[in-house]
């Protein structure tokens, strides 16, 4: 059994991602660090910026230490959100015209040859047709076993792409909470801050009253897209899976109706 395209393109995703987060932790102290060169300088940075206003990059600053967590949370589920988009088609997976072939080839009581259409054709649901054909005696046949190998191989092979849907899923559910630390983080040190100044240090608790809005603000803005996204996956997905089951269920059909004509 070949391994599917769409389990390669996961390898894929993976490095990809890997190396985006490694530049994007190598860029982010560097940009602070120009920054704090031209600040030193006394050069402005942004000169049409109306004074009062903030960069993302002083945003990203303000939020603290909660937004280093919330930056990579960002930046997997921004490529999960592609790779589902590329991945989840009813091509890939379901190798339409290569499951007709088979269905041609098993009328006629063709096996070899629709194993090696399944062969050549490497898709999740010609491997989940390849394992029941695995199964099938001609002078032998025994439907229950066929049907057996189908339900296994489906489990398995059904499984694999569902995964990275699920992440978007933890991301969606980890954001607001990560946002959510990030906030009870900020509240404490306006308190600590009143503690020793009292409440007339207006700039220190403004900063870190906004280092809890901002990762709140930010976990949302994560969080909400990543869920609507793991559903609207999921229920594409399920519509490919019944039209996987239908097929089989068709093939098999074929299957019985040409071994009972022989």
């Amino acid at each position: 059994m070949k391994t599917p395209k769409n389990r390669k393109l996961s390898s894929l995703f993976a490095l990809i991602l890997l190396a985006v987060c490694a530049q994007w932790l190598i860029s982010s102290p560097a940009l602070a660090q120009d920054e704090a060169v031209a600040e030193a300088e006394n050069t402005e940075v942004s000169p049409e910026v109306d004074e009062g206003s903030k960069s993302v990059l002083d945003m990203f600053n303000a939020g603290g230490w909660a937004m280093y967590p919330l930056g990579l949370l960002s930046i997997s589920g921004f490529g999960l959100i592609i790779y589902n988009f590329m991945a989840i088609k009813p091509g890939p997976i379901l190798a339409k015209e290569a499951l007709e072939q088979v269905d041609s080839a098993l009328g006629n009581l063709d096996i070899e040859k629709a194993r090696s259409i399944c062969d050549e054709n490497p898709a999740p649901a010609t491997n989940i047709v390849a394992a029941g054909l695995a199964r099938v005696d001609v002078n032998d046949y025994n439907p229950e076993q066929v049907k057996e190998a189908v339900e296994e191989a489906s489990a398995e092979e059904l499984s694999g792409p569902f995964i990275l849907i699920n992440y978007l899923s933890v991301i969606g559910s980890l954001s607001p909470m990560v946002g959510l630390l990030g906030t009870v983080s900020g509240m404490v040190k306006a308190f600590n801050v009143i503690e020793a100044e009292g409440a007339g240090s207006a700039q220190a608790l403004a900063g870190n009253i906004s280092e809890a809005l901002i990762t709140t603000a930010t976990g949302m803005i994560i969080g909400i897209p990543a869920m609507f996204f793991f559903f609207f996956f999921k229920n594409r997905y399920g519509k490919i899976t019944s039209r996987i089951g239908r097929m089989v269920g068709d093939i098999q059909f074929t299957l019985n109706k040409a071994i009972k004509q022989k």
